[in-house]
């Protein structure tokens, strides 16, 4: 059994998210996530110009972000690391990515939703200064029916991307 390395943002590699990727993306999505989003679903948010990054590790995709902006707000649709690779840094180094050109493109405030029963990334949401708002009953397909989303939001400062404690 190979050693566990600890990864760092130096090791990820960060680009857009072209329609050639979604065979890759697709095969992390389906490993992730018991109802994953459909092909189809990814190829609108590109064709919307939606931002969407591709994360690389030694050139082999590790995870992806997408998130919409419009106005003075954005909206992150997936947030993902390849499940082998969770727990190492890497979607949060993809989250203050997509902060920055959330930032960038003039939002003021960022939302996104997140099942209850993914403690992990709520407190990846927490930590980054994500706070809940609010709840969509029965937003998510589950095992049993439904499952209900927590809605966070954040308010972007100038800089604050900048002040986000290192990896």
């Amino acid at each position: 059994m190979a050693a566990y390395r600890e990864l760092s943002p130096r090791s990820w590699r960060l680009r857009a998210i072209r329609e050639g990727d979604l065979d890759a993306v697709m095969a992390i999505e389906r490993r992730a996530y018991p109802f994953p989003w459909t092909r189809g679903i990814f190829r609108d948010c590109l064709l919307a110009g939606y931002p969407a990054l591709l994360a690389l590790e030694d050139d082999r995709p590790a995870g992806y972000g997408v998130m919409s902006i419009a106005a003075d707000e954005a909206h992150i649709l997936n947030l993902c690391s390849a499940p082998e690779r969770q727990s190492r840094g890497l979607g949060r180094h993809l989250l203050r990515a997509l902060l920055r050109m959330a930032r960038d493109q003039g939002a003021q405030r960022v939302f996104l939703e997140v099942r209850p029963s993914n403690p992990p990334a709520i407190a990846l949401y927490h930590s980054e200064g994500f706070n809940e708002i609010g709840r969509r009953p029965r937003y998510y397909p589950a095992h049993e029916g439904r499952e209900d989303a927590i809605v966070m939001a954040m308010e972007l400062v100038s800089g604050e991307v900048e002040r986000m404690p290192p990896l």
